[in-house]
């Protein structure tokens, strides 16, 4: 920490306006205490759900989808979450090297932060694509729908690492910077006690809100379809997310590639920003933005599945009437919505 000791400001030059370090993280109930952090998570979640019914209802996907999917996609994101983190920060688990210095049990320990967002979108997607399947759904399509809230929960969750005091950049003399207890595990060794940091949870804060409103403005002008929004959605998050990983110095895994040595979290980000620019362009020159009104492609459905309509009547019949089972979209509406075959 030698070398952020001398970036470090001295306390005469340390701005009197800064972002304070929380005074709260939590409250115990009886003897389980209930950490901020994952008030935050849980918060984000709500908000996610709550866009993500409205932008549902919106596509004319079936009442309660979007929640019976979140219950398989979230937990799968939870595990990919914590998997992706321990194997970008080994150190604190298993010692430099695997030396066995490390702690595995810190592992469980899921309330004291560390959540990978490459993980926990992998793996969540596998949780969203079985769910998927299962309610006869287009993956796709539902993921175009919650793109915009993963993004919103993703704004919120962050504040839990400020709560957590962790993740936070390096030192700085900004008037926003960021206040760290000095007797925190967190604090860097050998910087001045009133040090400074960049609050780079604050900078994804905003960097993730800001990309909701230029997804939901994107949508409401090119109505994005067959995964244009969920690309659009990994490159605006990445495109962020590169210079605000260069600017933290929590432990992670160094990485080696073209001469560079950057964090594990900086490659991932560039590789998937690349992947995702050319993802969208090979779907919008395909398919062209969605044109005004609908559209067989805006449909929720697999084919052959959901709702289907009386021959000339127009009129919704129940799956089950159609032979299509009890659980493939009963009590969804069918204005707009038909079967792609």
């Amino acid at each position: 920490m030698t070398a952020l000791a001398s970036l470090a400001s001295p306390a005469a030059l340390a701005p009197l306006a800064a972002f304070p370090a929380p005074t709260w993280d939590g409250f115990e109930i009886g003897p389980v205490k209930i950490h901020a952090y994952a008030l935050s998570i849980i918060l984000g979640i709500v908000l996610a759900l709550w866009l993500a019914e409205r932008r549902w209802k919106a596509r004319g996907g079936p009442e309660g989808r979007v929640l019976d999917v979140a219950l398989w996609a979230i937990p799968f994101g939870f595990v990919g979450g914590r998997l992706y983190h321990v194997f970008s920060s080994p150190d604190r688990y298993f010692g430099p090297g695997f030396d066995g210095t490390g702690d595995p049990v810190q592992i469980l320990h899921v309330w004291n932060g560390g959540l990978g967002i490459w993980g926990a979108i992998a793996l969540g997607a596998v949780g969203a694509w079985i769910a998927c399947r299962r309610y006869g759904l287009r993956l796709s399509a539902f993921g175009d729908v919650v793109a915009p809230g993963i993004l919103l929960a993703q704004a919120v969750g962050r504040w839990g690492n400020w709560f957590n005091q962790e993740l936070f950049g390096g030192p700085t003399t900004a008037p926003w910077g960021l206040r760290v207890d000095a007797d925190h595990p967190n604090f860097p060794d050998g910087v001045a006690p009133d040090t400074l940091f960049h609050p780079t949870f604050l900078y994804e804060s905003l960097w993730c809100l800001l990309g909701v409103a230029a997804l939901l403005l994107a949508d409401r002008r090119w109505r994005l379809r067959r995964g244009a929004m969920v690309w659009a959605y990994v490159a605006w998050y990445t495109a962020g997310r590169v210079w605000i990983e260069t600017l933290r110095i929590d432990d992670a895994e160094l990485v080696t590639l073209f001469g560079l040595t950057q964090r594990l979290n900086v490659w991932t980000s560039i590789a998937m920003l690349l992947l995702a620019l050319v993802m969208l362009a090979v779907i919008l020159v395909k398919h062209g933005p969605a044109a005004a009104g609908p559209r067989s492609d805006d449909s929720v459905w697999l084919p052959g599945r959901g709702p289907a309509l009386e021959a000339g009547a127009g009129a919704p019949v129940d799956a089950a009437v159609a032979g299509q089972g009890p659980d493939d979209g009963a009590g969804a509406t069918a204005a707009g919505v038909r079967e792609d075959r």
